[in-house]
Formats: structure tokens, sequence, C-alpha cells
């Protein structure tokens, strides 16, 4: 699956992984994050993110 890198902190969302800070399982592809998602880091949202 895609992974996609936060433009302000450079984490990366892995679907593979998840995000366990935020609570969402593995296998959930980005498009999937709630609107109200944001960075475990530096808690931009999703708009900052792009493709890898």
């Amino acid at each position: 699956m895609q992974k996609w890198i936060c433009t302000i902190c450079s984490y990366v969302y892995d679907p593979d992984e998840g995000d366990p800070v935020n609570d969402v399982p593995s296998e959930v592809p980005f498009e999937d994050l709630l609107v109200d998602w944001v960075c475990p880091v530096c808690k931009a949202g999703k708009s900052f993110f792009e493709p890898m």
C-alpha cells in the first residue's frame, strides 16, 4: 500500500503499520483515515501529507 510523508516533520504514515498513537490499526489506507486525523508527531492535518 501507498506510504505518505508529512511535509512538516517527515513522519511517514505506513498503512502496513497503522498509527498506534492515534488508535489506527494496520491495513488502513491513508485515504480512509478520518478527516480530523493528525500527524502523531507534529499534529499537522492530512492536507500536509503527500504520497511517497
